[in-house]
Parts: C-alpha cells; sequence; structure tokens
C-alpha cells in the first residue's frame, strides 16, 4: 500500500504567476522597500474601505507600533487574553506598560469581554483583542466597552484577515487594525504585516516608527523626531504579498468547505462519545484560519503531547495555539499563577490545530478524522 505523504497542519499556497512576480522583482535591481510595498498598501486599503494601510515586517511590529500611536507607555495598563501567541502581550512591555490579562470565554475562546469590562482601572489605556482562528470578537460590545471607558482598541486581527463583523471586513472599520501575513496565516508575505489606521496622520506617524524616525522633505532633506526602529517590508515579499490578496477570497471559500466537511465528520463520529469540543460553528463571519479542538482530559488516558506523537507517526501534523501566557515563567515572575483565568489555562493545555489549507484535499479531512476519532476512542477512561 502506498503510504500517504505528510500532513503539515498548514502549508503556503504559492502559485507560478507570484514565484514568477518574485523572479521580476529580483532582476528589477529594487528589492527592498519599494514600488511593490506601495502596490501593496493600496490593495490593502482598498480592501480594508480606503483606510490608511502601513506594511511592515511582522504583525508583531505592528502591535508595538499601534501601541505608541495610541500613547500608550510607561504607567499604562493594557488589557488583553492569556490565549494568544505570546506576541500580543509582549508588545505591551516593549513600550514599557502592564499587560493585563481577563480570561476567555470558553465557547468562542476569545476575550470574554465581561471579565476585560471587570478588569478596567484608572491606569487602563487601551485593550488589545485577538480574534482566535479567525472568529471575530463582538465588535460591538468590544467598541461599546471602550467607549465607555475612553480606551484605544488595537486590534489583534492577526489571524482575521477575510473574516468579517457585521456585514463589514475586519480592518474596514474600527480603531487600530494589526494583520499578520506570517507563512501559517491566511494569505502570506513569508513574513510580514500591517497596520491599519485612522487618519493620515497616524499614517505618517507609523512611517517614522517603522524606519528610525525619519522624515524626509525634498531632495535631500531628513530630519528625525522620535525613535523609530527598523521595521521595513521588502518588495520582494511585498509581491508575494500582491500574489496572496488577489487570491484571499478562492483560500476562504476552501477554508470553509474543508471546515464544513470536518464538522460532517466529527458529527458522524459522535464528539459527545470522543470527548471533544469543537470550535463554533460560524460559517457567516469566521475565515476559518484554524481548525482547534480541544480534548476532555478528564477523560482520556494519554496526554496532549502523545496523542500529539500518535498522530505524527500516522502522517498528520497538528499544533498548540496556544498555551496560556500567563503561566510562562516571565508573566509569572510579575504576579501571575495557576488558577488565576481557568477557561484560559484549561483550553490551553487541551486545544489541538488540526491540518486546515487550501490545498488540502477533501480525503484529507477523512484521514484526520478517521484516525484522530479511532486514537481517542482508544484511549477513554
Amino acid at each position: 500500500m502506498k503510504q500517504r505523504p505528510f500532513l503539515p497542519f498548514t502549508r503556503p499556497t504559492l502559485d507560478e504567476d507570484t514565484i514568477a512576480g518574485v523572479a521580476e522583482v529580483l532582476r528589477s535591481g529594487w528589492i527592498t522597500s519599494g514600488p511593490k510595498v506601495k502596490e501593496f498598501e493600496a490593495a490593502l486599503s482598498e480592501h480594508c474601505a480606503g483606510r490608511p494601510v502601513r506594511a511592515f515586517n511582522s504583525g508583531t511590529c505592528t502591535l508595538e507600533i499601534a501601541l505608541r500611536i495610541a500613547g500608550v507607555g510607561p504607567g499604562d495598563e493594557v488589557i488583553t487574553t492569556p490565549l494568544s501567541w505570546v506576541a500580543t502581550s509582549n508588545v505591551i512591555l516593549e513600550v514599557g506598560a502592564r499587560p493585563v490579562f481577563a480570561d476567555i470565554d470558553p465557547v468562542t475562546r476569545n476575550l470574554d469581554l465581561e471579565c476585560a469590562s471587570a478588569a478596567v482601572t484608572p491606569a487602563t489605556r487601551a485593550i488589545i483583542p485577538v480574534d482566535l482562528s479567525g472568529l471575530p470578537v463582538d465588535r460591538d460590545r468590544l467598541y461599546g466597552l471602550a467607549r465607555a471607558h475612553g480606551l484605544r482598541v488595537v486590534e489583534d486581527a492577526a489571524q482575521a484577515f477575510g473574516s468579517t463583523f457585521g456585514g463589514r471586513a475586519i480592518g474596514s472599520f474600527g480603531d487600530l487594525v494589526s494583520f499578520s501575513f506570517h507563512p501559517n496565516k491566511n494569505i502570506t508575505s513569508i513574513e510580514g504585516g500591517c497596520l491599519v489606521m485612522n487618519t493620515p496622520e497616524e499614517a505618517r506617524l507609523a512611517e517614522q516608527y517603522r524606519l528610525q524616525g525619519v522624515v524626509r522633505s525634498g531632495p535631500d532633506g531628513m530630519d528625525v523626531e522620535r525613535v523609530g526602529g527598523k521595521y521595513n517590508l521588502t518588495d520582494v515579499a511585498a509581491r508575494v504579498g500582491l500574489g496572496q490578496l488577489a487570491r484571499w477570497a478562492e483560500f476562504k471559500a476552501r477554508r470553509h468547505a474543508l471546515a464544513r466537511r470536518y464538522f460532517q465528520h466529527f458529527e458522524a463520529a459522535g464528539t459527545a462519545a470522543l470527548g471533544l469540543e469543537l470550535p463554533v460553528a460560524d460559517f457567516e463571519h469566521t475565515n476559518w484560519h484554524m481548525f482547534q479542538v480541544v480534548l476532555a482530559e478528564e477523560r482520556l488516558t494519554l496526554v496532549r503531547a502523545e496523542l500529539m506523537k500518535r498522530l505524527e507517526e500516522r502522517g498528520i501534523g497538528t499544533g498548540v495555539h496556544y498555551p496560556a501566557i500567563h503561566l510562562f515563567t516571565l508573566y509569572r515572575q510579575m504576579g501571575w499563577k495557576p488558577g488565576d483565568f481557568p477557561h484560559a489555562e484549561y483550553v490551553g493545555r487541551n486545544t489541538l490545530t488540526l491540518p486546515l489549507f487550501p490545498s488540502m484535499e477533501d480525503a484529507d479531512i477523512d484521514y484526520v478524522v478517521t484516525e484522530l476519532s479511532a486514537l481517542l476512542k482508544a484511549h477513554q477512561r
């Protein structure tokens, strides 16, 4: 019997037109930030209803720069979720502020906005929600909370490109919105990200933070008004991003189809009997960036790491997105401890990201569900 090729939990889809386009950029001699970056920013702005957009070399730095634009600094507090990639809270530390965690909603696995509201203090200046797996946080409630307390909102929409809320694309409304274009995201520029802003003034400020604080005037004028970093995107990366951007709707449709197949097959297998919690079956708002299940640790005789190893032996790659941030050593040293956010801790211990990417075959879904179901059934208490 022919062995199946290994199935990773994600893989970018890069077409030949994009590869040829990168070659053209390389031959042009202009490979750092240039005309392709501007073209990419213009296309992103169009997607975001004409709002100012600037591209950067990561989604992490866009969060940090958003906080700086919002005036967040030492002595301030920023509320966020403990269930995210650690960059979400690390950037708060980078600007000298203090992250304040609030627990998650155990169903959506996003920030619980009631818990976030209870965490507001006189020092709170901003809130960073995360759209986990592309499922949007309730924007009406989020911005109602922000208005009630005079807070800036920095949307960590790293996973939400192509998602919508209230019929509008994430990024086309709201305050400061950060997207990531890392290779595991729904569109990629190899590495990169962008920040969506409200005004031309904020965009100019972002440009200064992007490249050493430099302000240019005329053919030879240069000034530096503030400390900036080295966060510019290359034209090579921008050309990859342009190729991806042209196909985002196609990618989203395929992800939706694959996610529906997961639901159909898991429901047929009997999720209750498996001790498995599926994600919210949202096919209106989410882009289906990831398909994550939560294991019922109390019902299984093997731990998650062993399950992942057994799946890998069967040619199936999986991921963990994410461990609870407040339990990392750095954050424990700041005073957080086990039991502070029980929902985030439970999901962080038991979440499992299954393969989901546009070039998957329907049969891949069938295989993953069959193998995972068999392992879970064989290891029930």
